[in-house]
């Protein structure tokens, strides 16, 4: 009975010490921060978060888009929502001099979480207020900060002009900070290539402070934050994008298919077609099951067309004419429009519903991603299907056409190296909404499950996946210096023989590796420490 009582004691008395240790630190920070900022006590109140603070939940909660972590122990030590570049600089300088991690967020979008958890102490800067947008239609370009969302993006680009758009993702919730810096990918991918071959300067943070534009980072590190991680080698504050020019009048349309509709050999078809088909047009497929235990299955073929039903009629009259599309299936509309009905809204709405940054229905999820080089056989999609419905929760493969466009860009024109050769983009994706550890277990089983499954049918040597759809399954740096070698298992399957270059590029520029977490580009000389 004693000895129980003593270990009690213990336990108190080690988290009475932690929450001590704590207060020093965020009076220290606090210090540190009013020294670099010059004495404004008022500023450093206002944008920083303990959590002592009513608003950090607020803060911390309000984008944090997986709620698989609400509960996580790996919460910041302190959360700042800076208004201006000063305060950024100021953060990093007492970081260091405190020994802290730094993880940046630009809409919490990051499938594992790493913008807002670690198992190092850390600060968290919230970009929220960090997100001005300004179109410049004489030169086609626009300077957007990292903080802002796709649909603000979209959104700005819409009310400037009619005629122009940007090649993006489909979900405006999205920071635009990180996604560029993954790469980008959305419906005009084929037509266009990705968000970050479209990037045509930034302006960067380094570890020690100073602000960086294209000529000053250089190319090499231009070249690595377009798709390498920016985060890997400091705080993106905003990108100039290069827009592109969008027609009058789009068309989308939805057609859906069951297994008893023929799904399985529609999609089979689809794989020879899709990314064969002519530039302007996107036919992506959901495939899903019905989320409960009804073992249904559905395909939606979701597609945006630039042009009009006329055109896009003939065009799959001769190119696939299996999926029996007719004029009365089809909706034209506006690019903006296009926007609201991909991300699956009605195209009627006003566009402001692109303003909102929080996603209306957050359920937990694991997401994995692969990289289709061959037609799956029919019996593989079978057994994919078969997957999908032996799971009660929903459960969804996404796949996205990639050639045209895509297979024009070299492999080394910026980091994202998944061009020609790839038919299409896989995303597994799962949702569930008990968030308990049990429930979470069986749901990441099926997610490995299923990407075991579908081994044969993928790329290999290395099996690719996407940066944005981040997966430590893959692997993870354990270590403050992983060493290249143990980094190369799952950076090459991100980024190929891009890879190396990353890491020599982070050498030079962040040499002591102040920015990094379980999937930061590795210094190349870095022994595990």
């Amino acid at each position: 009975m004693e000895m129980g009582y003593l270990a009690v004691f213990l336990i108190l008395l080690l988290s009475i010490s932690c929450a001590a240790s704590t207060l020093i630190v965020e009076k220290k920070f606090k210090e540190c921060m009013l020294t670099q900022l010059d004495g404004n006590s008022e500023s450093i109140e206002k944008i920083i978060l303990t959590p002592s603070s009513s608003l950090y939940p607020q803060v911390l909660d309000s984008l944090e888009q997986n709620p698989r972590w609400l509960n996580s122990s790996r919460k910041p030590l302190l959360i700042l929502t800076p208004f201006n570049e000063s305060e950024i600089q100021a953060a990093i300088q007492c970081s260091k001099e405190l020994g802290l991690q730094l993880r940046v967020r630009s809409g919490g979008h990051d499938y594992e979480g790493l913008s807002y958890l670690s198992k190092a102490p850390f600060v968290m800067v919230e970009l929220i207020n960090i997100r001005s947008i300004e179109i410049n239609l004489a030169d086609e370009t626009a300077w957007v900060q990292a903080g802002a969302s796709l649909g603000e993006l979209y959104y700005q680009i819409s009310k400037a002009s009619k005629a122009h758009g940007f090649p993006a993702g489909t979900c405006p919730s999205i920071g635009v900070g990180g996604h560029i810096s993954g790469g980008g990918q959305g419906t005009l991918l084929r037509k266009h290539g990705l968000a970050a071959d479209h990037v045509v300067d930034a302006y960067l943070i380094d570890a020690n402070g100073k602000i960086h534009d294209r000529k000053s980072m250089g190319e090499d590190v231009f070249w690595a934050i377009r798709g390498g991680s920016a985060t890997s080698f400091g705080v993106i504050l905003a990108w100039k994008i290069r827009l592109v020019r969008v027609p009058p009048i789009v068309t989308g349309f939805n057609i859906h298919s069951t297994l008893e509709e023929g799904a399985t050999n529609l999609i089979h078809r689809w794989q020879y077609i899709a990314p064969e088909l002519h530039e302007d047009l996107v036919i992506r497929i959901i495939a899903q099951n019905s989320g409960d235990k009804s073992k249904t299955f559905r395909a939606t073929f979701n597609s945006l067309f630039l042009g009009g039903i006329d055109k896009l009629i003939p065009l799959m009259n001769e190119s696939f004419p299996e999926l029996g599309l007719q004029a009365k299936d089809c909706t034209e509309m506006s690019w903006i429009q296009s926007v609201l009905f991909i991300a699956g809204y009605d195209k009627e709405g006003p566009p402001e519903l692109l303003l909102n940054r929080t996603t209306t229905f957050k359920s937990s999820f694991k997401a994995k991603s692969d990289f289709a080089q061959e037609p799956i056989p029919k019996s593989g999609l079978e057994g994919a299907w078969k997957m999908l419905l032996e799971e009660e929760t929903l459960a969804t493969l996404i796949l996205e056409p990639y050639g045209g466009r895509m297979n024009e860009i070299p492999e080394s024109e910026i980091p994202f190296p998944h061009r020609k050769g790839n038919l299409y983009n896989i995303q597994y994706l799962v949702n569930w909404e008990e968030n308990s550890n049990e429930e979470s277990k069986r749901h990441l089983h099926w997610a490995k499950m299923v990407y075991r499954y579908m081994t044969p049918y993928v790329s290999k040597c290395p099996r690719a996946a996407y940066f944005n759809y981040k997966d430590l399954d893959l692997g993870k740096n354990k270590h403050e210096n992983t060493s290249y070698s143990k980094a190369s298992v799952w950076g090459k399957k991100y980024f190929k023989g891009n890879f190396r270059r990353l890491a020599q590029i982070k050498t030079k520029f962040d040499p002591q590796n102040f920015f990094r977490n379980e999937q930061s580009i590795p210094l190349l000389n870095s022994h595990p420490s």
